[in-house]
């Protein structure tokens, strides 16, 4: 079966730049219609610019804030508008923030929830009427086929501990949860959800990390067995598969994409 996407149309989160904008360009290169979102407007202007305002061309971007529940509902009229219909979601929008789990002052918690969890529930939430929708309207549509899909983006974080990432770990382990429960409550509506979990992968943030951190690399490089750091379209690859119609009786996973880190990573060892 063909990892094809050509044709669908996408929204994809937190695309001006790292796992996000990999995931994009991936899905545009691929035939895809794709929605760039980002609060980051300049960065997407920068991006895309006349390529986005060009009739005919298959990317649009849409820059917000996804906190904020009338943003969500201006992103999907534009998305509509753009490209009539919205067949996948990609919520790759995260941040990380690190913290001291002692300090009672310290919101980072509450911080990574609203930033990683809060807009990829309502947003899904969202989308998935919408997917709905349109499957009503579509007389020709097979009733084992699937009519939409979600794909979050977690982290391997969710499964170790790093106090010093207790929020942004809370928060993947809530996008964990968040993925199964909505493959469960919308697979009799025939719309697919999964997520990918990442380890290390070499995005802007990280190349900077290493910069200021030069045995950093060595010690990821040291708890990864396939002996080096992943790149955003490594990602971006797996991306596509579980959106795709090859992975069509794949729903409420979380796909590891780590070069093995978990499967040796101790506890004790930071999980970057």
């Amino acid at each position: 079966m063909s990892f094809s996407i050509s044709g669908k149309s996408a929204i994809v989160t937190g695309a001006a730049n790292g796992i996000g904008r990999a995931i994009a360009r991936h899905f545009v290169d691929s035939g895809a219609n794709v929605m760039f979102v980002d609060r980051d407007e300049a960065r997407l202007e920068e991006e895309l610019g006349e390529a986005a305002r060009e009739e005919g061309t298959n990317v649009r971007f849409f820059a917000g804030d996804l906190r904020e529940r009338l943003t969500i509902a201006n992103l999907i009229s534009a998305t509509l508008d753009a490209y009539d219909r919205i067949d996948i979601l990609v919520n790759a929008s995260r941040q990380v923030l690190v913290s001291d789990p002692l300090d009672p002052h310290d919101d980072a918690v509450e911080s990574m929830l609203h930033q990683n969890l809060l807009p990829s529930l309502r947003l899904s939430q969202a989308v998935a009427r919408k997917m709905i929708k349109q499957a009503e309207g579509d007389n020709d549509s097979d009733d084992d086929e699937t009519i939409g899909t979600i794909l979050n983006l977690s982290s391997i974080s969710a499964e170790r501990t790093r106090p010093a990432l207790l929020g942004y770990s809370i928060s993947a382990a809530a996008v964990d949860q968040l993925t199964r429960s909505m493959a469960v409550a919308l697979s009799d509506q025939r719309i697919r959800v999964n997520a990918i979990a990442v380890g290390s992968v070499m995005s802007a943030s990280l190349q900077t990390r290493l910069k200021d951190q030069k045995e950093l690399r060595d010690e990821i490089i040291r708890h990864t067995p396939l002996g080096r750091i992943a790149s955003a379209s490594e990602v971006a690859a797996t991306a596509q598969y579980l959106v795709s119609d090859a992975a069509g009786f794949v729903t409420g996973q979380i796909i590891t994409v780590d070069g093995g880190r978990t499967l040796v990573d101790p506890v004790s060892d930071p999980a970057h």
